[in-house]
C-alpha cells in the first residue's frame, strides 16, 4: 500500500519544543503530500493561533494545507477523539528530551495514546528546528499479515524522505530452532536449522520487495538481515547498531497482544534505541 498517510496530526503544547515539534510535522507534511492537523488542547485564542501561524510560515510558502483543532479536555481524549474526527492516519508525538520522554511521554501520554490510537504511530524523540535527513531506514520484516503493508510504507516514506538505505529485519525467536546443543554435531545441526530459516525467511521477504513498484526502489540499497533473538529487543538492538535514523514496526493486532508487547518490546525500544520510531497500523 503506497500513499499511506492522507492526514497528518500533531499534538502541540506551548513549551520550549513547540517550534521544533511544528517544524519536523509540517516538513513531513510536506513530504508525504498529506493535510496537516495541529492538536491543541486547551481553549482557542487569537494569541495561540497567531503564534502557529508564525511557525508555519515558511512551510504555508512551501502550499503546506493545515488546520488547527483547539479542544478542552484530557489529553489523551482530546488527541484521539480529534485524531478519529479528521480522519488522521499518522499521529505525531513529539518530547523535548530523551529521558523527559521516556519518563513523562512513554510513562502515560504516549503509552496511552499509541495503545488507543486507530491510525498509524510516529514518536519522535529527536525534533529539530533544522533538518536532519533521514539516510537509514530499519524496518520489520516479521511473518504476519500486516508486514506487507509496514514494508510498503516503508519503502514509501524513505522515497519520500530520500533515504537511501533500508534494512529489513526478520526476527527468529530461538525457539524456532529447536535443536539442543550439547556437542560437535548438535552444534552444527543447529547451524544448519538456523541457516534453513533464513534462506526461508529471506525469500519471503523477497516475495514482498518484488511487489513494490521499481519507482519506489530506484537509488535506495536494500538489504534484508536476519536476527534470532528475542522480538523487539533484536530489532532494536540493530537498529542502534546501525544507527538508523528511523525504525519502522508492525502495531500489535489486538489489546491483549499488545498488553503483553507494549511494556517489554516497544518501551525497550523507546528507552534504550537513540532513534524515531514509526507504528503502523
Amino acid at each position: 500500500m503506497l500513499k499511506p498517510f492522507d492526514h497528518i496530526g500533531i499534538g502541540v503544547a506551548f513549551s520550549p519544543n513547540l517550534k521544533a515539534n511544528i517544524y519536523e510535522a509540517a516538513r513531513l507534511s510536506i513530504f508525504l503530500k498529506a493535510k496537516l492537523f495541529l492538536i491543541h488542547v486547551g481553549e482557542k485564542s487569537a494569541e495561540k493561533e497567531e503564534t502557529l501561524k508564525t511557525f508555519l510560515t515558511p512551510f504555508i510558502a512551501k502550499n503546506l494545507e493545515y488546520e488547527f483543532v483547539f479542544k478542552d479536555g484530557n489529553p489523551v481524549d482530546v488527541i484521539l477523539s480529534s485524531s478519529e474526527e479528521k480522519k488522521i492516519d499518522l499521529l505525531i508525538l513529539g518530547a523535548l528530551q530523551r529521558e523527559n520522554f521516556v519518563n513523562y511521554y512513554v510513562g502515560s501520554i504516549a503509552r496511552k495514546i499509541t495503545r488507543k490510537a486507530k491510525c498509524s504511530v510516529l514518536l519522535l524523540i529527536k525534533p529539530s528546528v533544522e533538518r536532519i535527513s533521514c539516510e537509514h531506514v530499519v524496518v520489520n520484516g516479521l511473518q504476519d499479515p500486516r508486514t506487507k503493508k509496514t514494508i510498503s510504507s516503508a519503502f514509501f516514506i524513505s522515497k519520500q524522505l530520500g533515504a537511501n538505505r533500508i534494512t529489513i529485519v526478520e526476527e527468529i525467536g530461538q525457539k524456532q530452532v529447536a535443536v539442543k546443543v550439547d556437542d560437535d554435531k548438535s552444534l552444527r545441526r543447529a547451524a544448519i536449522a538456523k541457516e534453513i530459516l533464513r534462506r526461508k525467511e529471506d525469500s519471503r521477504v523477497q516475495r514482498i520487495v518484488s511487489e513494490i513498484p521499481n519507482t519506489y526502489k530506484e537509488h535506495i540499497t536494500i538489504k534484508t538481515q536476519s536476527i534470532f533473538g528475542k522480538r523487539g529487543y533484536s530489532i532494536g538492538h540493530y537498529a542502534q547498531v546501525a544507527r538508523a535514523d528511523l525504525l519502522i514496526m508492525n502495531a500489535p493486532s489486538n489489546t491483549t497482544f499488545w498488553d503483553r508487547l507494549f511494556p517489554h518490546d516497544i518501551e525497550h525500544i523507546l528507552t534504550e534505541l537513540p532513534t524515531d520510531v514509526l507504528i503502523i497500523r
